[in-house]
């Protein structure tokens, strides 16, 4: 994920970086990232189908929480409380106001190992837990499941 601008020291000002984010509640989020036509939205919109609350679509504002030990989402409030659908147009939905980022999906990357190494990424300053995409129908509610009860192999 270098290049995506996070790496700034906790007192920076929150960095816009090219992302989307979701939740199911304000201390567990997934921020996801990749090239634009990449996913994002949709899998946002396949996440909330499955429970999970939008923070964000496309732009998300970040920032380290007051003891720099937690990475906290946030939308421009200029796009809050909205999400692209191709195809349909720009869909309303009831956004969180912010929550705390617990891993990032970056799309631009396949996953290949059936059981994949623990990867972390640095971001803003905090070691956040890195998942690759995986294509295959299960990808969306294993998400939904690791922030409900994190991963034991």
């Amino acid at each position: 994920m270098s290049g995506l601008g996070f790496t700034s020291p906790n007192s920076a000002p929150a960095k816009l970086c090219h992302a989307s984010c979701v939740a199911l509640t304000p201390s567990a989020g997934l921020l996801i990232v990749g090239p634009s036509g990449s996913g994002k939205s949709t899998l946002s919109l396949t996440l909330m189908a499955l429970g999970a609350t939008l923070v964000c679509d496309d732009q998300t504002l970040l920032r380290t929480d007051d003891d720099a030990e937690a990475v906290i989402a946030t939308a421009p409030p200029t796009i809050k409380g909205q999400i692209e659908a191709r195809g349909i147009g720009i869909l309303s939905a009831t956004p969180f106001d912010a929550c705390r980022v617990r891993a990032i999906i970056d799309l631009s990357k396949i996953e290949d190992e059936r059981l994949p190494p623990v990867r972390n990424e640095r971001v803003i300053g905090v070691s956040i837990p890195l998942f690759y995409k995986v294509d295959g129908p299960q990808f969306a509610p294993a998400l939904i499941q690791w922030l409900k009860g994190g991963r034991i192999a």
